[in-house]
């Protein structure tokens, strides 16, 4: 009976507060939305106005920081604090920058921060009394990657039609330079390459480096290549193919890759700016103004300079036996004491010095004499020693291993339209 009274006296309670007009709905006020914070630079995005924009022409910092209500004095102390550590005439147009402003009626710059490529940036911080300038890069990460192709018109197209990055197909050409006439390929020849791919942010490709290893198979001769450290001292690494046989010869015809000679090695040749016939010791190449101009071999740097008639030159020492001169630079990309490799840049041609056009006098030096470097017999590139010939063999065995598994691209396609031709046979 207990019990049920007390059950009794619970429904009543119940159904009376139910049929109350005065008993009020609880509201609940919503929790604040938080929002996300994004991290943009280094800086906390939320406490600016992000403005995201690209130089134009004829613009400057100063103009830039105007316009986002930086008076001239204070532009003028970020002008003078951050020219050691950011060169000002290096900002270039279609450039993106971001400023970062004040979240306040002024929206005054605090922050600018320039990107010239994908990886590298520039940070000026004038948000404090104290200015303060930061040239960073973003975090990037290297991938091996494997690519294939049968080519049908041109290795450019093969490598376009997989959304490759043509520049593979300059450095294939340029390992195998002196194996393969990359202006004469035959219709099905077939590549493969093992090559390093550039990410930015583990996600973003931004380019090839090295290629590691390859395999070229032109009008039916198979040419294996193996990127490999075969010379400690100057410490740069070759291509050799899977006998050890390096595939490059020691010296380059010619310092830049298109132009013309205009002018061959004479004892007596007339100098229309002199006057009069004297030696020419040395092969001109005529090519427009900024031309790259390249090492025509591996070496070192022993003279980066101005002369009143080599205008700006380079000259690299290559062994105790050659030497080379490049004369009448524009601008020189090099210095005494660089080591550089065959094929790299050294300067761009251009009109300095005695000349009457855009050229580079390609001077040849044997055995600290001056030659005609177009009619020496030039050697071949240092062999491997046999020393290290067994160390070379394991190396290239998991990386020729691993070229030889890389199928096709075409292959890849008839194997699945057999596949899904196949008819399966009735049991009978």
């Amino acid at each position: 009976m207990k019990n049920f009274l007390s059950f009794l006296f619970i429904f009543v309670v119940l159904f009376s507060c139910q049929n109350d007009k005065r008993v009020k709905s609880i509201s609940v006020k919503p929790l604040p939305i938080i929002p996300e914070v994004v991290y943009e630079y280094g800086y906390n995005t939320n406490n600016f106005n992000v403005i995201k924009d690209t130089i134009r022409r004829n613009e400057t910092l100063g103009i830039i920081l105007d316009r986002h209500h930086i008076d001239y004095r204070t532009i003028h102390s970020i002008v003078q604090s951050v020219k050691d550590s950011f060169d000002l005439k290096k900002i270039q147009v279609g450039k993106p920058y971001t400023i970062l402003s004040k979240k306040d009626t002024t929206q005054q710059a605090q922050v600018f921060i320039y990107q010239p490529n994908l990886v590298d940036y520039s940070i000026i911080d004038f948000k404090d009394s104290i200015i303060t300038t930061k040239n960073l890069s973003k975090e990037t990460s290297i991938r091996l990657e494997t690519a294939s192709g049968i080519i049908k018109s041109s290795l450019f197209e093969t490598l376009e039609s997989q959304d490759l990055n043509p520049l593979l197909a300059m450095d294939l050409s340029d390992i195998y330079a002196w194996t393969i006439d990359f202006y004469r390929i035959y219709k099905n020849d077939k590549f493969k390459v093992i090559y390093e791919q550039k990410y930015l942010e583990d996600s973003i490709p931004i380019g090839i480096g090295k290629i590691h290893a390859a395999y070229f198979e032109h009008n039916g001769t198979p040419f294996y290549s193996f990127n490999y450290l075969a010379d400690s001292i100057l410490g740069i690494p070759d291509y050799f193919d899977d006998e050890s046989r390096n595939l490059r010869k020691a010296f380059l015809k010619s310092p830049i890759k298109f132009g013309r000679i205009s002018s061959r090695y004479s004892m007596s040749r007339y100098v229309r700016i002199y006057g009069r016939h004297k030696p020419h010791l040395g092969t001109d190449f005529a090519a427009p103004v900024g031309t790259p101009i390249m090492s025509t071999a591996n070496g070192t740097v022993i003279k980066s300079s101005y002369a009143r008639g080599n205008g700006n030159y380079v000259k690299v020492k290559h062994n105790a036996t050659y030497s080379t001169q490049y004369l009448h630079m524009q601008k020189r990309a090099v210095k005494v004491g660089d080591v550089v490799k065959q094929g790299q840049v050294i300067g761009y041609i251009g009109m300095t010095g005695s000349t009457t056009g855009p050229h580079v006098c390609y001077r040849f030096w044997k055995n600290g004499k001056q030659v005609d470097g177009m009619r020496e017999k030039l050697p071949a590139a240092k062999p491997m020693p046999d020393s290290i010939k067994p160390h070379f063999f394991e190396f290239i065995k998991p990386l020729k291993s691993q070229l030889d598994s890389i199928s096709y691209p075409k292959l890849i396609e008839e194997k699945v339209l057999q596949d899904s031709l196949a008819i399966p046979i009735a049991n009978s």
